[in-house]
C-alpha cells in the first residue's frame, strides 16, 4: 500500500534537512570523502571500459590510479615551480607595473602632478598595495586550502578512498538500487540516470573544456611572448568553469599586462587579444559544443546562482556539490513540470474530453 503523498513529502524532507545538516557540520570532515567520491564517479566510466577489454576490475582500478600517480609527478616536478615562479615575479613586478601606469597617466592628464590629487594619491599606493596584499593573499590562499584539506588528505586520505570507491563503485549502485522503496524504485531509476547523463555530459565535458581552454592560452599567450603567460592561462583555464568569468578576468589579465609590456607595439597588443577572442569563438562553437554537447540543460545562470549559493552556505564543498545539485535539482524541475502537464491542475476537467474531440 502506497503511503499518502502528505506523509512522503514529510519524510523526505526530513531526509533533505538531515542531510544539509550534516553537510553543514561536517564539511572539513567529509569533504576528503566527496573529493573522493567524485574522482570514483569520473573514472568508473574509464574502469568500464577497461574491464570490457579484458582486465579485471582490480587490475582497471590499479592502472588508473598508477597513471593518476604519474600525471600529478609529472605536474609537480614540470608545471607548478614555473607556475608559482612567474605567480612570484608577477606580484613582485606589480609596483613597477603601476608606476608605469602613474608615469603613463602624468604624461597625459598633467593635473595628477598635484600632490593633492585624489588619483594621484590612489596611482602610488596602489603598487605598494597590490605587493603586500598580492603576496599575503597568495601565501592565504595556499595556507587556507592546506588547512582546509590538508596535505595529508591530498597525499593520502583521498587517493586512497577514491580507490576503494572505484574499486566497489558498480556493488554500491547495486546495494543503492536494493534499498530503493519498490513502489517509486522505477522513477527514482529513470530520473537517476537522467542526472547521471547530465553530470556526465557538463561536469566531465566541462573540465575537459577547461583543460584544452587554459592549454590553449597558456601556449598560446607564450608563444607571442607574454611574460606570465602561463600564469594567465591557467587562470583563465581553470576559472572557465564558471560561465563568461574565465574569459573576462583572464582577457582583462591578459591585456592589461600586454600592454604594459608592448605599449606601443600595436601589433603585440592585438595579437595577445586576438587570442582571447580566437578562444572564445573556439570554446563557443567548437570545443564546448563537441565536449558538453547542447542537450545538458543547465543554463548559465542557473549555474552561477548554484555556485553562489552554495559556496555561501558550504564553503568550499558547498562549491563542489554545487554543479550536481544543479544539475539534479534541473533534472526533478523537469520532471515535476511534466507530471504538472499531464495532471488535471493542468489540463482541466474537460482536458480528455477535448483531446477525444480533437482526435475526431
Amino acid at each position: 500500500m502506497v503511503l499518502p503523498v502528505q506523509q512522503q513529502a514529510k519524510y523526505w524532507g526530513i531526509a533533505t534537512v538531515v542531510i544539509l545538516a550534516l553537510l553543514w557540520l561536517l564539511g572539513d570532515v567529509i569533504l576528503p570523502f566527496i573529493v573522493g567520491g567524485a574522482i570514483a564517479y569520473f573514472m568508473d566510466p574509464v574502469a568500464d571500459r577497461l574491464e570490457r577489454a579484458g582486465l579485471s576490475r582490480i587490475a582497471a582500478t590499479g592502472t588508473i590510479s598508477i597513471v593518476a600517480l604519474l600525471i600529478t609527478i609529472l605536474l609537480i616536478l614540470a608545471v607548478l615551480p614555473l607556475l608559482f615562479n612567474q605567480l612570484t615575479q608577477l606580484i613582485n613586478e606589480a609596483p613597477e607595473m603601476f608606476r608605469r601606469l602613474q608615469a603613463f597617466m602624468v604624461e597625459r592628464f598633467p593635473d595628477l602632478t598635484d600632490e593633492t590629487s585624489t588619483m594621484r594619491q590612489t596611482l602610488e599606493n596602489i603598487g605598494t598595495v597590490i605587493q603586500s596584499k598580492g603576496g599575503e593573499l597568495a601565501n592565504s590562499l595556499i595556507g587556507s586550502a592546506m588547512s582546509v584539506i590538508g596535505a595529508v588528505v591530498f597525499i593520502v586520505v583521498v587517493p586512497v578512498v577514491a580507490f576503494y570507491l572505484l574499486l566497489d563503485w558498480d556493488n554500491m549502485i547495486a546495494r543503492v538500487d536494493d534499498i530503493l522503496p519498490r513502489d517509486h524504485a522505477p522513477t527514482i531509476r529513470r530520473l537517476a540516470s537522467e542526472i547521471n547523463v547530465v553530470l556526465a555530459a557538463f561536469v566531465r565535458g566541462q573540465l575537459s573544456v577547461c583543460l584544452v581552454l587554459g592549454t590553449f592560452y597558456a601556449v598560446s599567450l607564450m608563444a607571442a611572448g607574454l611574460n606570465y603567460g602561463l600564469i594567465v592561462g591557467a587562470i583563465a583555464g581553470a576559472i572557465t568553469f564558471i560561465p563568461y568569468v574565465g574569459a573576462l578576468i583572464g582577457g582583462a589579465l591578459a591585456i592589461g599586462l600586454a600592454l604594459f609590456q608592448f605599449w606601443g607595439d600595436w601589433l603585440s597588443i592585438g595579437i595577445i587579444a586576438g587570442i582571447f577572442a580566437l578562444g572564445q569563438f573556439l570554446e563557443g562553437n567548437v570545443i564546448t559544443p563537441k565536449l558538453v554537447g547542447s542537450s545538458v540543460g543547465l543554463h548559465p545562470v542557473w549555474l552561477l546562482f548554484a555556485l553562489s549559493a552554495f559556496g555561501s552556505l558550504f564553503g568550499f564543498l558547498g562549491m563542489l556539490i554545487a554543479v550536481p545539485v544543479a544539475a539534479a535539482l534541473g533534472v526533478l524541475a523537469r520532471f515535476a513540470i511534466e507530471q504538472y502537464k499531464g495532471s488535471r491542475l493542468y489540463t482541466g476537467f474537460e482536458g480528455p474530453r477535448h483531446k477525444d474531440e480533437d482526435a475526431a
